[in-house]
């Protein structure tokens, strides 16, 4: 690679210290100690969620169920039945998995107010109202030589995407960022927990 080609973590990111978002990268990071520690790979969780509809009087709770946030799918790296699953890839495939009507019961219980008109929506009409949250950003390269993270969430137009920390060079030059930003899907760092998701990330690594 070029040393004047830009790396994700030199790529224009947006940032947000918001309490919502805080609380979600929690939720990923207990599920980042579900991962299966190894040597040459990252412990990371991941989550979907389905952001409450707009409203001209949201309340100000920091509870993303009391705001209407709806929790979707969840991963983790190495999550069975796949000893090589990626956390995004992981949820997505739970998600995509789950049958219409039951899609349509889930998207029901979103309170205290719902999307307009989701009882008619498809798998894919989800996922472009999305947020995706991972502890680690997004993969641009699979060394097991399947599709990467950053590649299957851009396919599927994800409305935006909340990653705890930069992929560190350990194995390879991650350009997951640059990538979902120059597929039009947002990229924000939530700061505040960027320690945490490092370490849990190299867990079981000396």
């Amino acid at each position: 690679m070029s040393d004047s080609t830009p790396t994700s973590r030199d790529y224009p990111l947006r940032t947000t210290k918001d309490a919502l978002h805080l609380q979600h990268l929690q939720t990923c990071l207990v599920l980042s100690l579900e991962c299966t520690v190894s040597p040459t790979a990252f412990c990371v969780g991941s989550t979907f969620v389905l952001p409450a509809p707009p409203s001209p009087s949201s309340s100000s709770s920091s509870d993303p169920e009391a705001q209407g946030d709806l929790l979707l799918s969840t991963g983790y790296s190495r999550e069975p039945p796949l000893p090589t699953s990626h956390a995004e890839s992981s949820a997505l495939s739970k998600l995509l998995a789950l049958p219409l009507d039951d899609l349509h019961s889930l998207l029901a219980s979103q309170k205290p107010r719902s999307w307009p008109g989701s009882e008619g929506w498809t798998h894919q009409d989800v996922l472009e109202r999305c947020d995706v949250y991972t502890t680690l950003e997004p993969c641009s390269v699979r060394t097991s030589g399947e599709p990467d993270c950053a590649r299957l969430l851009a396919r599927h137009r994800v409305k935006r995407v909340f990653v705890g920390v930069n992929e560190p060079p350990d194995f390879v030059q991650c350009l997951g960022t640059r990538f979902l930003e120059e597929a039009g899907v947002e990229v924000w760092r939530v700061e505040g927990l960027e320690r945490e998701c490092l370490e849990r990330a190299r867990r079981g690594r000396d």
